[in-house]
């Protein structure tokens, strides 16, 4: 392999690293924000309160995803360079070139990643339970069973 295709191929691995590690810390920020929250709910007794965490788990699953777009986009690029992706979808790639806005169907489109296997439970899931608990708490006549 050319020196010169190694190295662009270390440039793109280095970002889908960068990708990685933001993604990662977005969801430490996520659980750390989510905590802090049902804390301040803890500390008033509040039901509505345990719904204010919802909106940023929101902000944190839309910026998760969007990082992890970036990530997949850039796979392909890597995958592209270094001609291991199939033939008939290889999109041609200069030397040094990272032409992420052609990757934009399928597996690289933003609906797709935000409900990505490993995206969507992590905050989708809190979601639902934070909602189901605040409105248990807010009106309590709802969970009684006979």
């Amino acid at each position: 392999m050319k020196k010169n295709k190694i190295k662009h191929l270390e440039f793109i691995q280095n970002i889908i690293t960068r990708m990685n590690t933001n993604s990662f810390q977005i969801k430490g920020m996520s659980v750390t924000i989510t905590a802090a929250l049902l804390a301040l709910y803890a500390g008033s007794n509040k039901p509505l309160y345990l719904a204010v965490p919802i909106i940023p788990t929101i902000l944190f699953w839309f910026l998760d995803a969007y990082y992890l777009q970036q990530e997949r986009k850039f796979r392909g690029v890597y995958n592209d360079v270094a001609k291991l992706s199939n033939l008939e979808f290889r999109i041609n790639v200069r030397s040094f070139e990272m032409p992420i806005q052609k990757y934009v169907n399928g597996k690289y489109s933003y609906p797709n990643v935000l409900w990505s296997k490993t995206i969507w439970p992590f905050y989708f899931i809190p979601i639902i339970i934070l909602l189901f608990i605040t409105i248990i708490l807010i009106n309590p006549c709802i969970c009684i069973i006979n």
